[in-house]
């Protein structure tokens, strides 16, 4: 049996392309997509477009979406989305309002393969990649549960998943976010994260334009390998040097996520070593103290040693910044994504 085909898959040259193999004249690309990053759900809606063609749509293709299982709301006014994929799998989006407009942390996998042991995502292993249109719907059916008229301007691919282990999707993705006729979003405004898969890292950066997040969380090789697998593939040296490569566009910085970790990461000697490992960098650091989760046996430090490791590193002349945390009381934040049902 064929199914019928997903739109939201295709960008515009394809669907022109697949316009044109229907019989159609390739304008009617044009008109699917201006509905269907509109949000809307079926071919009926699609005013401009002949009724005989509404049917013939309906025959060989569909319209994806995501079902929203659950919203929570913080009382910092984070609202984490628990959203139903068309295969049963549930994902899980975090809404930040900021001030004059909201962020969006998107996932870009169900679970993730990458086993950081301070990650709750970490604990379900890799189920499966997204597909270009899911990655999408996810902002498609944020848009549609906004709070208030503030709009939704930014997006971060740090929710469950490396985006970078799904490369092909997420570019196909961000081709449809950034596109005028997709749902044009600015590239200065969109963030791509990494737990460091080194040989994607350059690539992403000839591709899109994105900002890039490197998942860092420790300054040598014997730490990092304890908390972060990955690095028994791709090492600091192999992490860096990839950074190094990466095609900064001019007045952007790489940021450096770092996420302390009491009595493992957060000593003065490893904010020193930081600092001599990004030297030369156009770098931001992010210092983000662990979030607690009952599943997980980590603490954060003291707020003391916090800040004695942002005062080294400031003394090195780098920016930094403690992230505060955000919708912790809901599991919304930083490494507390499962994608499960309460």
């Amino acid at each position: 049996m064929t199914h019928p085909l997903d739109l939201k898959e295709f960008t515009l040259p394809e669907l022109e392309e697949l316009m044109a193999a229907w019989g159609q004249p390739t304008f009617r690309a044009r008109q699917l997509v201006k509905w269907l990053y509109k949000g809307v759900g079926d071919f009926e809606g699609m005013t401009d477009i002949a009724r005989p063609f509404q049917a013939e749509l309906s025959r060989h293709a569909r319209i994806s979406s995501l079902s929203v299982e659950q919203v929570q709301e913080a009382a910092d006014g984070c609202r984490k989305f628990l959203f139903a994929l068309e295969d049963g799998n549930l994902i899980e989006s975090v809404l930040i309002p900021e001030e004059g407009h909201y962020t969006l942390c998107l996932s870009s996998q169900v679970g993730c393969a990458q086993g950081c042991r301070f990650c709750l995502t970490a604990r379900r292993g890799l189920i499966r990649n997204l597909t270009a249109g899911e990655i999408v719907n996810q902002i498609i059916a944020v848009r549609k549960n906004l709070p208030d008229a503030r709009p939704l301007s930014n997006l971060v691919f740090m929710g469950m998943g490396e985006p970078l282990a799904n490369f092909d999707p997420l570019v196909r993705a961000l081709g449809v976010i950034t596109a005028p006729w997709g749902l044009n979003f600015a590239y200065r405004r969109i963030t791509v994260s990494t737990a460091g898969l080194a040989p994607l890292i350059p690539r992403l950066g000839v591709e899109v334009r994105a900002n890039l997040t490197v998942s860092l969380n420790a300054p040598d090789d014997e730490t990092r390998n304890r908390i972060m697998p990955i690095n028994r593939r791709y090492p600091l040296p192999e992490l860096m040097a990839a950074c190094r490569a990466f095609p900064l566009p001019r007045h952007r910085r790489i940021t450096f996520a770092y996420v302390l970790l009491d009595g493992i990461n957060d000593a003065p000697d490893q904010a020193r070593q930081l600092a001599k490992l990004l030297r030369g960098f156009r770098a931001k650091i992010n210092l983000i103290p662990f979030n607690r989760h009952p599943r997980l046996s980590y603490e954060p430090p003291p707020e003391a040693r916090t800040l004695k490791f942002q005062e080294i590193l400031r003394e090195a002349n780098y920016t930094v910044m403690i992230r505060e945390s955000r919708g912790q009381e809901i599991g919304a934040a930083c490494g507390q994504l499962a994608g499960e049902k309460l």
